[in-house]
């Protein structure tokens, strides 16, 4: 039988297993030390515990690390990974310089059930959830290239790559707790940005939850009839809904959204289309990140010329909404955004 991932064990269930063999309890706090803010991934360099123990977690347990399959450099410094998980999938992280930023966009699911339009990851079948240890160890990985490339730490992370982190809501609430935690990466929440297509009932539970970190929302249409027809979630998880949902989130959290909102050639960048958007944005504090659509042979969607979108954001700006356009990087190399599938 094949072992369990000791980093799939809660402090509960690893208490009862070193009871049962006659160990101390405070070893549960040695044990995550080694696995969450030290990273590692070999039972045998844990020094600190006997070698009986170390022998015994051998044994008893496996560490199912993601690895670094291969790497693409872009001319503009972004790097975009390979992961290898240990049932031989693959998902795609990347890590993009900008100024004084070092962001690590990581990946969720393997695949992705929503089939979004404008999106490479949309047209590859949903494989399976990550778990949290595979959500941190893309964060580990991206860090240490953050570091030995620029010489500095990452200083921000986003959920915004390979699948709908609300629809692995455990495991990504998990991991996040790992990386914002002293006793795992300590990295301040503030600096986690989660990105949703917009899954209302997921939202409501953020609220719920209190989430502290950042929360994005890919629009992309303010318009119920466009955004069923680039991103079928909507026929569900319609406008009025996800407004509501937002509504909630943002009286429990006190925490502004950003909307995500890819510019396609004469499809949803027209005056019209940016009144509808103001309309809706004023509902709850937030901002618009305009980005521009960046080519996928799955799709006949072509980019905005660079005025109309600078046209699209000045009306927005005029008219009470914070918008910006943010330039993708990594494009040469399939990393920018919406390109993530996992062509190896």
């Amino acid at each position: 039988m094949a072992k369990v991932d000791i980093r799939k064990l809660n402090d509960s269930e690893l208490a009862d297993f070193l009871i049962k063999n006659n160990e101390k309890e405070f070893r549960i706090r040695q044990i995550g030390e080694w696995l969450w803010k030290k990273s590692v991934t070999d039972f045998d360099v844990m020094s600190n515990l006997s070698i009986k123990l170390r022998e015994l977690l051998n044994k008893s347990f496996s560490i199912n690390n993601v690895v670094i399959d291969h790497t693409q450099v872009s001319a503009d410094g972004t790097i975009k990974s390979a992961f290898r998980l240990y049932d031989d999938h693959f998902v795609e992280g990347v890590l993009i310089p900008s100024g004084n930023r070092l962001t690590a966009c990581i990946s969720s699911q393997v695949g992705c059930s929503l089939s979004c339009k404008f999106c490479a990851t949309g047209y590859l079948e949903r494989k399976r959830n990550l778990d949290a240890a595979e959500i941190y160890d893309q964060v580990v990985l991206i860090n240490k290239q953050a570091q030995i490339n620029f010489g500095k730490s990452l200083t921000n992370i986003v959920y915004m790559g390979m699948g709908e982190p609300l629809l692995n809501y455990s495991n990504v609430m998990k991991s996040i707790y790992i990386i914002t935690s002293e006793e795992g990466l300590n990295m301040s929440s503030g600096r986690i940005t989660l990105s949703t297509a917009g899954i209302a009932k997921m939202i409501v539970k953020l609220g719920e939850d209190k989430a502290k970190f950042n929360l994005a929302l890919s629009l992309h249409a303010a318009d119920d009839e466009k955004r069923n027809i680039i991103m079928p979630i909507n026929e569900t998880n319609s406008l009025p809904v996800l407004r509501d949902a937002l509504q909630f989130y943002y009286k429990s959290t006190k925490k502004p959204v950003t909307f995500e909102y890819i510019l396609l050639n004469k499809f949803n960048d027209s005056i019209e289309d940016a009144k509808k958007l103001v309309r809706f944005t004023r509902h709850f504090p937030s901002k618009v990140n305009i980005i521009e659509y960046n080519t996928i042979s799955e799709a006949a969607f072509t980019k905005t010329n660079s005025l109309t979108a600078d046209i699209f954001r000045d009306f927005l700006n005029k008219n009470g909404v914070n918008a910006r356009i943010r330039r993708s990087r990594g494009k040469d190399i399939d990393a920018a955004c919406g390109q993530l599938a996992n062509k190896i």
